[in-house]
């Protein structure tokens, strides 16, 4: 089964709202359908929630056993979606317990974390820092992205990723 993809489409919809003749048009109506990707330095969703908890074993267990929530090796649930604008890109979402003061948190003192998924990383550590966002850290690289952790004005610890 074929899949139609958004820039297939987009060449179907320009292929038939164009006229046959001459061929020139058409190859210049194909030349103004090239996308240009959006690299603003922004979140583009929710990486990750993550919170404390007295017991994060039996808190995976009893969302395993009554929600039906399945654990992977780093003890989290991970939930999958399409990213709306490339829907070849799957999305991650990792839910995780964490025991409570967990010392992964700090310097926050609340009892949750969200990951945010961004992109242009860089660019917009530069922005944070010009605007006097307080860096936790320094940026991170592994395999699956880079990292790094700020302060919102509540004394919320975020952690940021941009997906690899």
């Amino acid at each position: 089964m074929y899949r139609l993809t958004p820039v297939l489409f987009l060449m179907l919809v320009v292929a038939c709202n164009t006229p046959t003749e001459p061929s020139v048009r058409n190859n210049e109506a194909a030349s103004k359908a090239v996308v240009v990707a959006d690299t603003t330095p922004k979140v583009t969703g929710i990486g990750g929630i993550f919170f404390f908890c007295d017991n994060p074993k039996q808190t995976r267990e009893w969302y395993a056993k009554n929600l039906g929530m399945q654990m992977n090796d780093w003890g989290s649930s991970s939930f999958e979606s399409r990213d709306m604008s490339n829907p070849e890109v799957i999305n991650s979402l990792q839910w995780t317990p964490f025991k409570s003061g967990n010392l992964y948190f700090a310097p926050s003192e609340k009892a949750f974390m969200i990951n945010y998924r961004v992109q242009n990383i860089e660019t917009l550590i530069d922005r944070l820092l010009q605007n006097g966002v307080t860096i936790v850290d320094s940026l991170e690289h592994y395999e699956y992205g880079k990292f790094i952790h700020v302060m919102d004005p509540e004394g919320n610890k975020i952690e940021l990723w941009e997906p690899s």
